[in-house]
């Protein structure tokens, strides 16, 4: 119950949004290497840090039809919050994107993805630590690992962060939904502390950077 606790300290250091390292400032390169459109529904599953936020970001995304919470890359058995933030199954929160490719591409999923948290810190997205907070990509198939190791190489290449970029990319073997107070959690809770300094800025930046993708309407779990 670790990001409960720090909801509290996250009040006494509301300065800690600039601490929360804005490493892309302007947005991202498009993806050279891009898939073409062939089926009407495809998936994507990304870790990134608390899937709240990351939850909350694509649920503003044009032609993204559902996003689930949960976890992913460890022991299916283990798939519970409570379990997960020991750091000891393997899974990382995670999140699970069905999308239409034909308004939005894996491509373009990714380049918002790597615009709104660090690729460049290893089992760290601010303020949580731990392998469960680490960025891993889990591909469906071979066509998404090439696109995926090649954005990565490209974003490389442009300089695109002060760093380099340590995010994972491995074969999407599982995906555990999260319990039911964890889906839709940034929408139904706004002004909860966490959510205000982390992850509310998150939404800001994709709207700010990819106003072109961005709508007003939520896709919310609780609809589908």
């Amino acid at each position: 119950m670790l990001r409960f606790a720090q909801s509290f300290a996250a009040l006494l250091i509301l300065s800690a949004g600039a601490a929360c390292a804005d490493e892309t400032a302007n947005a991202l390169p498009a993806p050279a290497l891009d898939n073409e459109p062939v089926q009407a529904s495809e998936t994507a599953v990304l870790a990134g840090g608390c899937f709240w936020g990351m939850q909350g970001v694509f649920q503003h995304v044009k032609g993204v039809k559902q996003v689930l919470a949960g976890y992913a890359g460890g022991d299916t058995s283990m798939g519970s919050y409570e379990s997960v933030s020991t750091g000891m199954t393997g899974n990382a929160e995670s999140v699970q994107i069905v999308f239409d490719p034909k308004t939005v591409s894996y491509g373009q999923i990714l380049r918002i993805y790597f615009s709104v948290m660090d690729p460049t810190t290893l089992n760290y997205q601010a303020p949580d630590e731990g392998t469960q907070y680490r960025s891993e990509i889990f591909t469906a198939n071979p066509d998404q690992q090439r696109i995926a190791s090649a954005y990565i190489e490209q974003l490389g290449k442009a300089h695109a962060f002060s760093a380099p970029i340590v995010t994972q990319i491995a074969a999407s073997k599982s995906f555990v939904r999260a319990e039911a107070y964890h889906q839709d959690y940034l929408i139904n809770h706004p002004t909860q502390p966490y959510i205000a300094i982390y992850d509310m800025p998150k939404i800001e930046k994709l709207k700010r950077l990819y106003g072109q993708s961005y709508m007003e309407q939520l896709v919310l779990v609780a609809r589908n």
